[in-house]
């Protein structure tokens, strides 16, 4: 694994600091509100053995998290509001080929991202349509005002939201993250991964929700990853995203083009 990373980063020129970036260690709607139906026609309802989401990145390239497990008979929902009931707004795909990132570490979380191509191209219209990449890596600013939605559950235990929801969170200082009070260290909330919610609790992503696109101040910025197990909107263990770094913007924008 250590040599494919190492390669990745070779072949996308990605400059050494970033490799050096440290990042190492449930997800519905906490304390959302139901979103007017397809209007967040970007999202991706993804039906396999669980519930995820993701968001459509180009028409047949949908961006999700790589712990979401998919296969060929897995549905790609576009322009879903409901998971259960029949919409016309609805265009269902199937996977061609998942590209889960090279550098994935299920027990640290980092690089929880993937890739997949669909065995079709999306119609584009007002229910369907494509999320853009953001233009640079950036980290985001404890204190912005980010937004998720999901299809996760909207407390703990309970069953996932059988229509779209969405939550506004607040960018955590990592440094707060990974006190004693919160994360400490384990596992370790790093520079590829942005710490997002309320420090008083109550709002967050949850089960059903791993794969949310995280969009804050309108760019997309990160990737719903995971929180403390069964505890959705607990102070102590707000949501944890990757962040759509610079490392993983050049390897997402490499592997759509056909050149990883």
């Amino acid at each position: 694994m250590r040599i494919s990373c190492m390669f990745l980063a070779s072949s996308l020129s990605i400059a050494v600091f970033l490799l050096l970036i440290p990042g190492d260690f449930c997800v519905e709607i906490i304390g959302g509100n139901q979103v007017t139906p397809h209007s967040r026609p970007y999202m991706v309802l993804l039906k396999g053995k669980k519930v995820c989401a993701g968001a459509l990145v180009a028409k047949d390239w949908v961006l999700t998290a790589a712990h979401c497990v998919l296969n060929k008979s897995s549905q790609v929902i576009l322009g879903a509001h409901s998971i259960t009931k029949k919409e016309s707004e609805k265009q269902i795909m199937y996977i061609k080929k998942e590209f889960p990132y090279p550098c994935f570490d299920p027990h640290t979380h980092e690089g929880d991202l993937k890739l997949l191509q669909l065995e079709k191209k999306a119609k584009i219209n007002k229910n369907v349509s494509i999320l853009p990449l953001p233009k640079k890596g950036d980290d985001v600013k404890p204190g912005t005002t980010c937004h998720v939605a999901g299809w996760g559950s909207i407390r703990n235990n309970s069953p996932q939201s059988d229509t779209l929801r969405e939550v506004n969170i607040t960018v955590i200082n990592r440094r707060i993250c990974n006190d004693e009070k919160h994360y400490n260290y384990n596992p370790v909330i790093g520079l590829n991964m942005i710490c997002a919610g309320s420090l008083k609790g109550g709002k967050d992503s949850c089960n059903g929700d791993s794969g949310s696109p995280l969009i804050c101040e309108g760019i997309f910025r990160g990737i719903t990853a995971f929180g403390l197990p069964g505890k959705c909107g607990d102070p102590r263990g707000p949501g944890v995203y990757t962040l759509l770094s610079q490392k993983h913007l050049n390897w997402t924008i490499m592997t759509m083009k056909g050149f990883v």
